[in-house]
């Protein structure tokens, strides 16, 4: 199952070869943030930084993002202008998880199960972030082949946004 990894560009400086991974494991690199800060918090000078800062550094790792996740799914007054100024589609999820707060891989789809449908976005973490309620990613590992099986029992097929048949958030 390929997907979108929306990165948090200072990870990405420190850890490049595991952005490299992910493209060549065929999954969507795109970006998150440059600092984990809701863009309601931050004045439109910082959020046109974040979008500017953020491109910069995944293209020159080698990956020119086209999709941004923002941080919480939070959008402030500059964040569409910060988009448009840097060619990204802004995106969001229909789905979410809530991975971070340590749930079970079976609680976790058990809460997914008759939710999905086409088009929809998943929301899941990779890593430990601000408000993470868990000690490690162990239990979302462990979801996504029976997420994906879920799916595709519903006839659906798992992918990047970048095939999302329906448009942005």
């Amino acid at each position: 199952m390929r997907g979108t990894f929306f990165c948090d560009a200072r990870r990405a400086i420190d850890h490049p070869g595991v952005l490299r991974a992910v493209a060549e494991a065929g999954h969507e690199v795109a970006l998150h943030c440059v600092e984990h800060v809701r863009h309601s918090e931050r004045s439109r000078a910082e959020v046109l930084q974040e979008a500017r800062e953020g491109s910069r550094i995944l293209r020159s790792l080698g990956h020119p993002p086209r999709c941004w996740r923002t941080p919480w799914g939070v959008l402030g007054d500059a964040t569409l202008e910060a988009a448009q100024q840097e060619g990204l589609e802004l995106w969001g999820w229909s789905a979410d998880t809530h991975d971070w707060r340590g749930d079970s891989a079976e609680a976790m789809l058990a809460r997914l199960r008759g939710e999905l449908g086409s088009g929809d976005v998943v929301l899941m973490h990779d890593a430990l972030g601000p408000g993470a309620m868990r000690e490690g990613c162990a239990e979302t590992v462990r979801l996504i082949e029976p997420l994906a099986d879920l799916a595709r029992q519903a006839g659906l097929e798992p992918g990047p946004i970048s095939v999302r048949a329906a448009a942005p958030c």
